[in-house]
Order: structure tokens, then C-alpha cells, then sequence
């Protein structure tokens, strides 16, 4: 049994030898998993961003401010408080805020500020400042000066200071019209009262309006938005590109803590150097208008006026003796175009317009039932 069960072996053996194998053996396809390669350190071709020319310009011309209300000035809007006829009653060392005594709280705050002219003139956002008559700028270099309020506008949220010195550093300005969402910024300013601190990101939208401008129907808002970080401090102080020039002044930021939560917004320096020119020149901002109720076109609304362009600013109606009436602009004019530039939504066209000065001339091209034309509008001040 044992020699049969061993040629029994053999001969099987020599059969899968000998006879060729007809089966396949099914194939499994392996994931398609990425895998990682080890490079050469040679063959490395990767170049990522420089930020440290554009800090070492930015910095010097940005400012630290520091503002206060004095207790002059605070006495001043405590009597024009809704409750002033109470306190007048009760004497002057009356808190209506506080009924177990105490005088009221001064407001006191922070932030930055850009110098635009070697002879000390600073531009800084309206609220940093709006509610002190005591403000102090600390320079790069900490030396300090007691500065002025030359003006402010509260619908762009810019004011401008001034402090006696000379020499001062200047950043120069980029062109705000030309820069481009994906661009590297650096924030530079002093938030949370840390001197001189630059953070770094791109531009994530132009022309944003995110109603931060409060009880201001005429207020424009065409921020550059971006995700470097500013907190509490950085308002006033520059947003500029990796060469170090001057876009923006940041001033606002999209959170529900107080701090930096993804999102910073900035006035654009060609509309800041307009408002600012007239800030020092005449004391405020000396603005024209088009006289019109606007809103921006969509696709239903291009639809309800039979339109193929859903992008633009669609005119409500004119009021009553405006440049826009005079000039003959109608309701359900769809404005498309400023000096021969396109605009596709309302912040765009408000910031070019507040551009513009009373009596200068601003051609629009209208969209009126399908046919495109211009139409040149003589800017007014308002009634």
C-alpha cells in the first residue's frame, strides 16, 4: 500500500509537469493610492512667498494711536444723554447709569494709524478716533506726539491726524483698481496693543459691503477682503502688497467672538487718498452725488425686465432735481459702466462715484431695455 500510494505520486506529479495549465489566476487591481517620493534635496523647484521686504518698508509708517475723551468732553455727552433732564435734577455728581454714585466712565481706545506725508499727516479709521479729543501717536521708532484731529468722515469710516514732525516715512500707494483676488497682503498694524506686528494672506474678494457702517444711507462700503489676521488694533493701520505698497487701510473684521475669525476687510487706498486729500484741503469730504436709489441686478430681476445680462445696478428711481434726473438717467436703467470701467454690483459704482468730485463729470453706460448707451452726469452736491 505504502509503494502504490508513492506511485500514485509520482505519476501525478509528472502529469502537471507535463500538461500545460489552462486555469488564470484572477488579478486584483491595488488601490490608487497617491505615494509619497523622497526628491533629492538638489532637484527641489519650490518658491514660496517673501514677505520680509514688504514688512521691513510697512512697518516704519505705521503708527500706534492712542485716544481718550477727556473729562471735559465726557461731562458733554453725559448732558447729552436722553437722561440729562434727571441728572439736572438731582445735581451734576449724579450717575443715572450708576445709582450707587460714581462719575462716568471716560472712553478710552487704540489702534493704528498710516503716515501719508513725511510733514506728519496720518490717516487712521473715524472710530478709532471719533469719540476722543486726546489723541497720542507713537511712532516706529517710539518717539510720541500729541496729535489733532484734522477731520473724518464717518461714511467711509477715515479720519486724519496730524502731528508736528518732519522727516517722517511714506509708504508708497499701489493701485487698489488693479489688485487682484489670490494676491499676497500683509496686514501691519497693533493689535491688542502689540506694536508692529504683520501678518500675512491673500485677497479673498474686492468690493465687498458688509453693512458695518451703521444709521449712514450714504455710506460707502467697497472693502478689499481678506484672510490675514487683524484683531482689535489693527483699525487704521496698512494693508499693502509683498512689495511693501500701500493698498488699503484695514478697518473692519467679519466675527461673532471680537477677535479674528477668517475674514478682515479694507478701504481701498485710491478711495483713501481721495478722501484724504479733501480732509486736509478742506476739512471734510467733499463729495458728489448721482442722485438715485439703486440695488444690484439678479437673475429674476433681469428676467421681470427682459434682460440678457444679470450683472449690474439697477436704478429704483431718481430724486427729485438730482445730477441723474437732470442727466436724464430713468428708473430701470441698469448702470454697467463708470468711465468707460465695468462695475457688476453697487459697491463698485459707489466707490467709483465717491471718487468723483461736485461738478465733475462721470460718463455711465446704461443698459435701457436691451440697447447699451453712455450718458454723461454733471455730479451735485446733496440737497
Amino acid at each position: 500500500m505504502i509503494f502504490a500510494g508513492m506511485i500514485g505520486g509520482l505519476i501525478t506529479f509528472s502529469a502537471v509537469q507535463y500538461f500545460p495549465n489552462n486555469t488564470s489566476t484572477p488579478t486584483i487591481q491595488a488601490p490608487n493610492f497617491a505615494q509619497a517620493v523622497n526628491l533629492p534635496a538638489g532637484n527641489a523647484t519650490i518658491t514660496l512667498p517673501n514677505f520680509t521686504e514688504g514688512a521691513r518698508k510697512a512697518m516704519p509708517a505705521v503708527v500706534h494711536i492712542t485716544a481718550a475723551e477727556s473729562s471735559e468732553l465726557a461731562q458733554q455727552r453725559r448732558q447729552d444723554q436722553p437722561n440729562d433732564q434727571l441728572r439736572r435734577f438731582f445735581g451734576d455728581d449724579f450717575n443715572f447709569g450708576n445709582p450707587f454714585g460714581g462719575g462716568q466712565q471716560l472712553k478710552k481706545g487704540s489702534g493704528s494709524g498710516v503716515i501719508i506725508s513725511d510733514d506728519g499727516y496720518i490717516v487712521t479709521n473715524n472710530h478709532v478716533v471719533e469719540f476722543a479729543d486726546e489723541v497720542m501717536v507713537t511712532l516706529y521708532d517710539n518717539h510720541e506726539y500729541q496729535a489733532t484731529v484734522v477731520g473724518t468722515d464717518p461714511t467711509t469710516d477715515l479720519a486724519v491726524l496730524k502731528i508736528e514732525a518732519s522727516g517722517l516715512p511714506v509708504l508708497r500707494n499701489a493701485d487698489s483698481d488693479n489688485a487682484e483676488v489670490g494676491q499676497w497682503v500683509l496686514a501691519v498694524g497693533n493689535p491688542f496693543d502689540l506694536t508692529s506686528t504683520v501678518t500675512a494672506g491673500i485677497i479673498s474678494a474686492k468690493g465687498r459691503n458688509i453693512s458695518i457702517i451703521s444709521n449712514r444711507q450714504d455710506a460707502i462700503e467697497a472693502f478689499i477682503q481678506t484672510d490675514a489676521a487683524v484683531n482689535p488694533g489693527n483699525s487704521g493701520g496698512a494693508l499693502v502688497d509683498a512689495e511693501g505698497r500701500l493698498l488699503g487701510i484695514n478697518t473692519a473684521i467679519a466675527t461673532q467672538t471680537g477677535s479674528f475669525a477668517g475674514y478682515s476687510f479694507a478701504i481701498p487706498v485710491n478711495m483713501v487718498t481721495r478722501i484724504a486729500n479733501d480732509i486736509i484741503e478742506f476739512g471734510s469730504y467733499q463729495r458728489g452725488y448721482l442722485g438715485i436709489n439703486i440695488s444690484d441686478l439678479d437673475n429674476d430681476r433681469a428676467n421681470e425686465l427682459g434682460l440678457d445680462i444679470t450683472q449690474g445696478v439697477i436704478v429704483e428711481r431718481t430724486l427729485e432735481g438730482s445730477a441723474a434726473e437732470y442727466a436724464g438717467i430713468l428708473p430701470n436703467d441698469v448702470i454697467v459702466g463708470v468711465a468707460g470701467r465695468p462695475i457688476k454690483t453697487v459697491p463698485e459704482l459707489q466707490e467709483l462715484v465717491g471718487r468723483a468730485k461736485v461738478d465733475d463729470i462721470v460718463e455711465l453706460t446704461v443698459n435701457r431695455e436691451g440697447q447699451t448707451q453712455r450718458i454723461p452726469v454733471k455730479l451735485r452736491a446733496p440737497e
